[in-house]
């Protein structure tokens, strides 16, 4: 499987505009690189599956010190620990920025639907792909701490 790079703009856009609109933050981009194995980055992950012209899934993978001040600034409370409300955050994180990268795919000539996301949290745990191939991880910052972008779609065009 070899992945479109028009696939990786999308994602990063979607990602500096959902958490500038949404929390109010400009994180700092970091360069792609390829992942190959399955082991989260993060310490609380949102997953979800993408289907149509293109099929796969979306990863965000957050560190807790970075997620905690991401939710503390969209809803305007302070959050000290990973919890049911910032487990729901990552949720819907996760679909807003599929959701602007696919309008953004859309525009490019692709149709992508995306399930429900599926949020999963700790130290050390792992992220399966839809494709189980290797994804692009898309690094950024926050003041508090790291987060991570993690892309595996394949492209049914073929891809370039």
């Amino acid at each position: 499987m070899v992945m479109n790079v028009q696939f990786i703009n999308p994602f990063l856009e979607g990602t500096l505009d959902v958490l500038k609109t949404m929390a109010m933050m400009e994180p700092a981009v970091g360069k792609p690189y390829v992942k190959k194995d399955c082991q989260a980055i993060g310490d609380v992950s949102g997953v979800i599956g993408m289907t149509g012209s293109a099929r796969g899934s979306l990863a965000l993978s957050f560190s807790e010190k970075s997620i905690l001040m991401i939710v503390s600034n969209m809803l305007g409370e302070q959050y000290m620990e990973i919890n049911d409300d910032v487990r729901d955050a990552v949720g819907e994180i996760t679909n807003m920025i599929s959701g602007v990268a696919r309008k953004k795919l859309e525009s490019q000539g692709y149709n992508i639907s995306a399930a429900i996301p599926t949020v999963v949290s700790g130290k050390n745990h792992a992220i399966h792909h839809v494709l189980g191939g290797p994804s692009i991880i898309i690094p950024f910052n926050v003041t508090n701490g790291p987060f991570y972008v993690d892309v595996c779609l394949d492209d049914k065009k073929g891809g370039k």
